[in-house]
């Protein structure tokens, strides 16, 4: 019982000190991998953070480039007619404008506007006054669908005031005379502009002119801990400090330009100039013009409206054009990001003045950021260039990606996890392993303290008998038998623990020769006949392989062999019913010779059928068995078998138990 708690508490302090152990490397080492992540996690924010920038200056640098081409346009082009080449040619063609559907660089345009002092609005998608539309190749369908998408032109801008509305111009029946002198002409005095005018031109100053509220669009506020928000804040700051470092402003200036229009017959018939204006056609007139950059405002119904101010003989004009701002959105700004490697990253939030208008998410996600703890982070922010100059790109953190080292450092954590788990298991196997070896050399040394002291101590009690002349004839005869078959079975037993050592030591010296079955089993005969005889059993030995069959074997080791295997028979069919050991020869499948030695005992469970052949196991507890024996004998039948070359193994019959020793055939006979 001692024994048994004692081997718990060696098998539960192993445990507990490899667990210790493991714990010991296994936690700093998951430290240093959990660290080493989080700075991939921060290099991924720098990437995103670089790409963001990128793809801002990119998108920026498109707006530039468009903006400039709009800048460029003279005021003529606004109208639906534009002078090309010499005045004095009086040649005349179509505005590059006045394409329907409407062809621009920039994107959702619904058209262009020009609006004068009167707050009337005109476009080049439908001719002046006194200009035939079919001359110029517009059929009636075309003319009616533009004149369609000048009604939704004017019912927008209306809307907001920045142009009379269709029954304003119907009520307005007499309007103001427009001179129109020619270049270096003086102009005359002018009389005050309506109050739809002074209107008109009051909401196109107050669409330019309007505040940004105070506040700004910001990051969702996810402040998880003091440390998290200190450095979520000194992020943003960075990068909008290198976003206002690193982009210099987009420089606008008015310019001043010499234009020639072409006038309709009713602009002629109202003008200050020749008498016979009247009667031309079309006529072509110069003059001086100032023009200012275009700027940028948001309409009530969530459309853009880009327009320029021209200065032309003392008067104001607006032109302009008006832009689907879903359309802008999607073609400027949304196929951009979702074609950039940020938009795996970030999401990106659109805002005019303060005002979010849109939100775009890709949604491609690698992976999420640690705990999600970066969520919402600004990951870059960034003002487009003039006119645009009021919409602010803001990048969120939404999924970083992968970084570049994140697979490695994965593979470097399992490898790591599999070499600490797999080594700590292989050394609790080869520590318990060493735990029972230990305790079966234990055992094995009190039952071969047994085995000997036991016979010992009858040989001497006999002996002793004999000296003093205490036995008569009869039993003299009984005593010296049972000193022969003691001495013999110690003789055994020294045997096995020798051929142990000698095998140990890898000093067995083996006399490998051939040998005929019948010769092999006459020598197991004679060797076990006695002790079969003995023990009370009947001893069966057959040979029923073919005549001359033989093998390459050790005499002595193969008569070693047979010796143990029938010792075990013997002890452990010692209650059967059958007292019988058969021993058989016979021809193998593959040609070798097989020999079985069966007994009609209870057999072998089968939980123990390959534990029976370990070096020390017993099936029985120390404590509590009932056969003799040092559980060395099948070890060595095993090993000994293994060196001749022959396979050794067990199967249960009904009843008893068959072992069975596989020798290869004979190939030099």
């Amino acid at each position: 019982m001692k024994r048994g708690v004692l081997r718990r508490l060696d098998e539960r302090t192993l445990k507990l000190v490899l667990a210790v152990f493991f714990l010991a490397l296994a936690v700093p080492a998951g430290v240093l991998i959990v660290q080493a992540y989080g700075q991939l996690k921060w290099q991924s924010l720098r990437s995103a953070q670089v790409a963001a920038d990128e793809l801002s200056a990119r998108i920026d640098a498109a707006l530039r480039t468009t903006m400039a081409a709009e800048d460029a346009r003279s005021f003529g082009d606004y109208s639906f007619l534009v002078v090309e080449g010499d005045a004095a040619a009086n040649f005349v063609q179509r505005s590059p404008l006045s394409a329907f559907p409407v062809d621009s660089a920039l994107p959702g345009v619904l058209g262009y506007f020009q609006v004068d002092a009167s707050g009337n609005l005109t476009t080049p998608l439908l001719p002046e006054a006194g200009v035939a539309a079919a001359s110029y190749g517009i059929t009636p369908a075309e003319e009616a669908s533009r004149a369609e998408r000048v009604a939704q032109l004017r019912e927008l801008l209306a809307r907001n005031q920045l142009v009379r509305g269709a029954r304003d111009d119907e009520v307005a029946a007499v309007e103001r005379p427009r001179v129109q002198p020619q270049l270096g002409v003086a102009p005359a005095a002018e009389p005050p502009a309506s109050p739809q005018a002074i209107s008109s031109q009051a909401a196109f100053d107050r669409l330019a002119n309007a505040a940004p509220p105070a506040t700004r669009v910001a990051a969702p506020a996810r402040e998880d801990a003091a440390g998290a928000a200190d450095a979520r804040r000194e992020l943003e700051e960075a990068v909008v400090s290198a976003a206002r470092a690193g982009r210099q402003a987009f420089e606008r200036q008015k310019r001043v330009e010499e234009e020639l229009v072409a006038e309709t017959p009713a602009d002629a018939a109202l003008a200050d100039a020749e008498p016979n204006a009247a009667k031309a056609e079309l006529r072509v007139r110069a003059f001086a013009g100032e023009i200012d950059p275009f700027e940028l405002g948001v309409l009530d119904t969530g459309h853009l409206v880009l327009f320029r101010n021209v200065w032309r003989d003392g008067q104001r004009y607006v032109q302009g054009a008006l832009v689907e701002r879903e359309a802008f959105a999607a073609a400027a700004l949304e196929a951009p990001y979702r074609g950039s490697s940020v938009a795996g990253a970030s999401r990106l939030s659109v805002a005019y003045q303060g005002r979010v208008l849109d939100r775009f998410a890709a949604g491609s996600i690698s992976y999420r950021s640690a705990a999600g703890d970066l969520a919402g982070t600004i990951v870059h922010r960034a003002r487009l260039s003039p006119p645009f100059g009021d919409v602010e790109l803001t990048f969120l953190v939404d999924a970083l990606p992968r970084a570049p080292g994140a697979t490695l450092l994965v593979w470097v954590a399992v490898t790591l996890a599999a070499v600490l788990l797999g080594g700590f298991y292989l050394m609790y196997r080869f520590a318990a392993g060493q735990m029972r070896l230990a305790r079966q050399q234990q055992d094995f040394v009190s039952a071969v303290s047994h085995e000997l002291k036991t016979p010992l101590t009858s040989i001497r009690m006999y002996g002793e008998m004999l000296k003093a002349g205490w036995a008569d004839d009869a039993k003299r005869q009984t005593y010296y038998d049972y000193i022969h078959s003691e001495s013999e079975r110690l003789s055994r037993l020294i045997e096995n623990v020798l051929q142990l050592a000698r095998l140990t030591r890898n000093t067995q010296r083996f006399d490998l020769r051939g040998m005929t079955v019948a010769e092999l089993l006459d020598v197991v005969r004679s060797k076990v006949a006695t002790q079969v005889e003995r023990a009370g059993f009947e001893l069966s030995i057959r040979n029923e392989a073919p005549e001359g069959t033989s093998v390459v074997v050790d005499g002595d080791c193969a008569a070693q062999i047979f010796i143990n295997l029938v010792d075990n028979a013997l002890k452990f069919s010692a209650s059967a019913s059958v007292k019988t050991v058969e021993i058989v020869a016979r021809r193998g499948s593959d040609g070798g010779v097989l020999f079985t030695v069966r007994d009609f005992g209870p057999g072998v469970p089968k939980a123990q059928m390959k534990k029976i052949f370990e070096l020390f196991y017993r099936a029985e507890s120390e404590l509590t068995r009932e056969t003799v024996g040092t559980g060395i004998g099948l070890a060595l039948v095993r090993q000994l078998a293994a060196a001749m070359g022959a396979r050794v193994d067990v199967r249960n019959c009904e009843p008893g138990a068959e072992f069975r020793l596989q020798f290869p055939p004979d190939r030099g006979r």
